[in-house]
């Protein structure tokens, strides 16, 4: 088990590398996210996706979303999306709404038991969005047991996963200290699923006619 502070530069470039090639190995990593901390892993890796589920204490019925680095690898998972979520992506990405979505069917991936959809987000954090690049999609829940509070530091993470993680990336305090909102995209009308990071009336003011 490793950690890094993502605070001073060597160890930053340091940890976001080695956190890299612990995904490319199948292994499990906590990162900071512009919400609350993540346990992430390759989201084309289903023992790895298997992992993170055993971690967390987590069933297959809860599947786990996926973090993107950039707009254009949406592109890459999705057969076809509503107009509207380029408009959600647009106003919200980076950032703090996850959109579920209908998954292209040539996917080699299991997250659990999603039935053919992908709750997907790019986050707004630096230390974040550099791994993602480097690994590419990334299965990512939040950092805690499930049941438990959501760790907003490293420590709180550290606390609850222990040894099941290949690699800690300190990025301090969440600047939030709650999860993503999460919409479903995989109607012709978006509907919020989880009221979080965003209000429904701040997403309504780009889709107004979101429904709850």
């Amino acid at each position: 088990m490793l950690r890094y502070n993502c605070a001073v530069a060597y160890e930053r470039s340091a940890g976001i590398s080695e956190a890299a090639s612990a995904v490319k190995r199948g292994a499990l990593v906590v990162l900071p996210t512009d919400t609350v901390y993540g346990l992430g892993c390759d989201a084309f890796n289903p023992p790895a996706v298997e992992a993170l589920l055993a971690a967390k204490r987590r069933e297959r019925d809860m599947p786990v979303p996926v973090l993107i680095g950039s707009w254009h690898t949406l592109d890459g998972l999705v057969d076809h999306v509503p107009a509207y979520v380029h408009d959600l992506v647009r106003a919200f990405w980076p950032g703090g709404v996850t959109l579920v979505v209908r998954h292209a069917p040539s996917l080699a991936w299991d997250l659990g038991d999603a039935f053919g959809t992908v709750a997907v987000r790019m986050p707004l954090h630096a230390v974040a969005v550099e791994l993602l690049q480097l690994t590419g999609p990334m299965a990512v829940s939040s950092a805690n047991i499930s049941g438990q509070v959501p760790a907003t530091t490293c420590d709180n993470a550290q606390m609850q996963l222990g040894g099941d993680v290949a690699v800690y990336l300190d990025g301090g305090q969440s600047a939030q200290a709650v999860p993503s909102s999460i919409v479903d995209c995989t109607g012709t009308r978006p509907r919020l699923l989880r009221a979080g990071a965003l209000t429904a009336d701040e997403i309504r003011d780009v889709v107004p006619d979101l429904t709850d």
